[in-house]
């Protein structure tokens, strides 16, 4: 007969069950490899994308809106630059912007961190900051599920915040805020002098904006356009002519030429009238087109998180100072629209294609910015890029394919003639100015010891 000794028998079964407890919470210790959880752009585009939906709500001008992009866009880059690699500090670039020295502890995860610098600032560049909060906290609960360890969410979010103070800072001196209250727009009596246009006769829009701080412009006038075309009311005048012009264009548009212009309109004061009722469209503005091509180009190309930052930051910046160098244009010439000569001089009863926007003509605004941003992409990309905007398919519109930015930007451009919002002069001189705008920046600032591709 066997004899068992229980107490020894015991001690094994304990020795073995604290065994297999020990290892069991040891796994369970393992932390989860987050190192994946961002790998590209996509919570920065979908940050940018609610930013969009923000900006429509709030009703920011097309200017304002390119201030809206531009400062969390950089301080996402800033993150991305600190985290090693060879993506190069803005700061000491950009025009005020200085170096500022900080220190990541181990368990800051670069990725979040950008996330977190571009929720901060662009929470506080707009009104409805509720609906940025909700956005980032949806955000962070859902990269916190995938395995990021508390710890390394605070130490993230916290050091990303830093980084946002500084460029909050550095936002707080461009003059946006003394020029809240700057006089509004006097109207001129003189004959060739912007009226206000219907249905809404609005008054001039950020008549001062050509006293913000430019990023890289050493001042807003760098790049001054020639003068229009001398005003007259004759009919053998260059300028009767432009506006004939504009006239029978859009008297004889194609079903192409109107589509490309209603996927260019961007008019965030659009209005319908029916009636006595009136009510707002909600439209995207030019430069939000551009940043949602930015986004669309870099998920194509399959950047990672870094190279996605550089992609809208880098075209924030372009827009933003091509806003200011356009604006600056605008209120010197102060040009009257082709809807009141035409209606006063040609045709009564003309009406256009789209609705024209509340500033003066010259220049075309489309045309600046958007060659801006053309050339600005074509550096980081390449010249022939294809890429399917579907930037408004969220506005009702259809995709359009474009075989290089720099195709997109002229099509952008004579949409304004299609739309009778432009004469030709004001599409021609704003591309140009857009352009030496780009190529003035793209020489004087390096993201980059080498672009991601060459022209």
């Amino acid at each position: 007969m066997v004899s068992i000794n229980w107490n020894e028998a015991q001690m094994k079964f304990n020795l073995i069950l604290s065994y297999l407890f020990l290892v069991t919470f040891l796994y369970s210790c393992q932390e989860k490899d987050y190192s994946q959880v961002i790998k590209d752009g996509q919570f920065q585009f979908d940050a940018q994308n609610k930013l969009t939906e923000i900006i429509i709500h709030d009703i920011f001008s097309p200017p304002v809106a390119s201030r809206i992009y531009a400062y969390p866009s950089i301080a996402a880059y800033e993150v991305a630059a600190l985290s090693g690699g060879d993506y190069q500090s803005l700061m000491g670039q950009l025009n005020g912007f200085e170096k500022k020295d900080f220190q990541a502890s181990d368990d800051v995860y670069f990725p979040l961190a950008a996330l977190a610098a571009y929720y901060k600032v662009g929470t506080l560049l707009i009104f409805s900051e509720e609906m940025m909060q909700e956005h980032r906290n949806e955000a962070f609960k859902s990269i916190k599920a995938q395995g990021v360890p508390s710890r390394v969410m605070e130490a993230s979010i916290a050091f990303g915040e830093e980084v946002a103070d500084h460029v909050i800072a550095y936002s707080k001196q461009d003059n946006y805020h003394q020029s809240r209250s700057f006089e509004k727009y006097t109207i001129s009596a003189d004959p060739n002098a912007w009226q206000p246009t219907p249905p809404m006769y609005m008054e001039g829009i950020e008549p001062h904006w050509n006293k913000i701080r430019p990023f890289v412009l050493e001042s807003a006038d760098q790049f001054k356009s020639v003068p229009p075309t001398a005003f007259s009311t004759e009919e053998d005048s260059d300028f009767y002519r432009e506006a004939e012009e504009v006239f029978k264009v859009t008297k004889n548009l194609t079903k192409e030429q109107s589509d490309i212009a209603y996927f260019w309109d961007c008019n965030p004061y659009k209005v319908n009238v029916k009636g006595h009722v009136m009510f707002a469209e909600k439209k995207i503005t030019p430069g939000g087109h551009w940043m949602g091509i930015a986004a669309i180009s870099s998920k194509t190309a399959q950047q990672d998180w870094r190279a996605a930052a550089e992609t809208l930051a880098m075209t924030s910046i372009a827009l933003f100072d091509g806003f200011i160098a356009c604006w600056d244009e605008k209120y010197r010439s102060v040009l009257i629209r082709p809807e009141t000569y035409i209606n006063k001089y040609i045709d009564e009863d003309w009406l256009p294609l789209l609705q024209t926007p509340p500033f003066p003509e010259y220049t075309s605004g489309h045309s600046v910015i958007s060659n801006a941003a053309a050339e600005t992409l074509t550096k980081l990309f390449g010249d022939n890029f294809h890429f399917v905007d579907s930037t408004e398919v969220a506005y009702g519109l259809p995709v359009r394919e474009f075989k290089s930015f720099r195709l997109a930007a002229d099509e952008a451009a004579i949409s304004r003639l299609y739309g009778g919002i432009h004469y030709m002069p004001a599409i021609v001189h704003g591309s140009t100015k857009g352009k030496k705008l780009a190529d003035h920046f793209l020489q004087t600032v390096q993201s980059k010891s080498e672009n991601l591709a060459s022209n």
